[in-house]
């Protein structure tokens, strides 16, 4: 779990669920789950590789009202 300060710094292009967690305040599987059953729910962009959900970093801190 991770706070938007730490997700800011990283040089990581794609984040994990566990990585943005914290941050949505809500479990990792929450995030997993909502990727595939409501994909127009999430609110920012996602990719889905095989069993995996996979969030790009800089989209979702724009969501998150982050100015990069």
């Amino acid at each position: 779990m991770k706070t938007l300060d730490e997700i800011k710094m990283m040089d990581k292009e794609l984040l994990s669920p566990a990585d943005i967690c914290g941050v949505l305040g809500c479990d990792p599987q929450t995030i997993r789950v909502t990727a595939r059953q409501n994909p127009g729910g999430m609110g920012f962009p996602f990719v889905i590789m095989g069993r995996r959900v996979k969030i790009p970093r800089v989209p979702f801190l724009r969501f998150m009202g982050v100015n990069i």
